[in-house]
């Protein structure tokens, strides 16, 4: 968020496509830091961009919503929308409604590893956020090696990255709270080792690579 506060100094009309569209839990953050600049909050616009739902709600609508209410609130002018996209690769700039006056700002949450199981997949997205002429991208992603060819090397690897993790959860402590949420993320890390280890093809979506090879 720091990164796109600062790329937004000074900008009156922003917008954030976010690739990765779940609880909107970044958002607020960032619309409070923008309330409170010295010059007055710009116009914010938000993209979200998020897969069908899966049990008839209208998730992405309901992530609007809240985010709506908050920036009444604090007195942010806010315009939301919602875009269902089966796959990133499947996007195109012209369908995000870009303004002129706009300064823009592409946000991806561990979505990009996904698409290098689509054949030019990732070229595609990237040629989309080329043609939207973002401030800046911000990415994150899994810094791991779990793309490789030979099951056993992509065993090994996934073995000591999550090792890693599942200890990291332990050193959280045991009162209830903490441990409702490591059962959640014990059943979301473990889908995950199930997929690396276990898929292959296109079925294999988790596919972690590391920082040198997201750069060559």
């Amino acid at each position: 968020n720091q990164a796109i506060l600062e790329a937004f100094e000074g900008k009156k009309r922003v917008h954030v496509i976010d690739f990765s569209m779940k609880q909107g839990m970044q958002w607020p953050a960032l619309m409070q830091a923008l309330a409170l600049r010295p010059e007055g909050a710009p116009s914010f616009r938000l993209t979200g961009i998020g897969p069908p739902s899966t049990d008839n709600t209208d998730h992405l609508h309901e992530v609007g919503w809240k985010l709506a209410q908050l920036a009444e609130t604090i007195h942010v002018e806010f315009e939301y929308r919602g875009f269902v996209a089966n796959s990133l690769a499947d996007l195109d700039a012209s369908m995000l409604e870009l303004r002129e006056a706009e300064s823009v700002a592409v946000n991806s949450v561990f979505e990009l590893h996904g698409l290098l199981a689509r054949p030019g997949g990732i070229e595609r997205v990237l040629s989309a956020v080329k043609d939207m002429k973002p401030e800046i991208v911000t990415i994150v992603e899994q810094e791991a090696n779990h793309n490789g060819p030979v099951f056993l090397d992509r065993f090994t690897e996934s073995l000591h990255y999550y090792s890693t993790l599942f200890d990291s959860l332990e050193g959280c402590g045991a009162s209830p709270v903490n441990s409702q949420d490591k059962l959640m993320s014990e059943v979301y890390l473990g889908q995950q080792i199930c997929n690396v280890v276990a898929c292959e093809g296109p079925e294999r979506l988790e596919r972690h690579e590391t920082l040198a090879q997201w750069r060559a």
